[in-house]
């Protein structure tokens, strides 16, 4: 899963910053903010520790199969809330790529390196993913672009489900700013799939 170094070092501090940001918005007032925020948060700090170049850290071979099961508690977890939000759907896409990328470091030829060279995994499984982060990356990023100020309608339900706020939302409610974090996320896995 690891490149260059310099490369790796940078996907490291996205991934780093986007988990740290993510533990903040635990913080929200608002409860299912607060849900999404953990598991954005344990993803963020998974792709940034998967993402550590190995000429610095190899994890040994056991420490995958461990993380496989970490992220298989994060998807049934997922799995469980997408009942109530479409939302988690896409935590249970995500979890399930980083399982399926540490089993894949896990058989690799190079065992316990860290390394997934070209041609690592299953190419289909590994294309599937590849769409849909692709598409995940561009819808959200073009959710990002600003609305120009004469079309924003005032009064409208905030993306929580309540009225919208008089003033301006906590830093933690910001949906502008979850869903950059979400969209770095998702830029780190295709980097993270490419590599596969």
């Amino acid at each position: 899963m690891h490149g260059p170094a310099s490369p790796g070092w940078l996907l490291v501090a996205l991934c780093a910053v986007t988990g740290t940001y993510c533990l903040l918005r635990m913080r929200s007032g608002v409860e299912e903010q607060r849900r999404a925020a953990g598991g954005e948060a344990l993803m963020g700090f998974g792709m940034a520790v998967m993402a550590v170049p190995t000429a610095v850290f190899a994890p040994p071979g056991w420490a995958w199969p461990i993380y496989a099961a970490v992220f298989g508690a994060a998807a049934l977890r997922a799995l469980w809330a997408a009942r109530r939000s479409a939302h988690h759907v896409h935590h249970l896409v995500g979890t399930a790529a980083m399982i399926y990328m540490a089993l894949t470091m896990a058989a690799s030829p190079a065992r316990g390196h860290g390394h997934v060279h070209g041609g690592s995994g299953v190419p289909a499984l590994t294309g599937v993913l590849l769409v849909y982060f692709t598409g995940y990356v561009l819808v959200t990023g073009a959710r990002l672009i600003p609305v120009p100020a004469g079309a924003a309608v005032t009064g409208l339900p905030s993306s929580t489900g309540g009225p919208a706020a008089v003033g301006a939302p906590r830093w933690a409610d910001r949906p502008e700013l979850a869903r950059a974090c979400r969209l770095s996320m998702g830029i780190g896995m295709l980097a993270m799939l490419l590599t596969m």
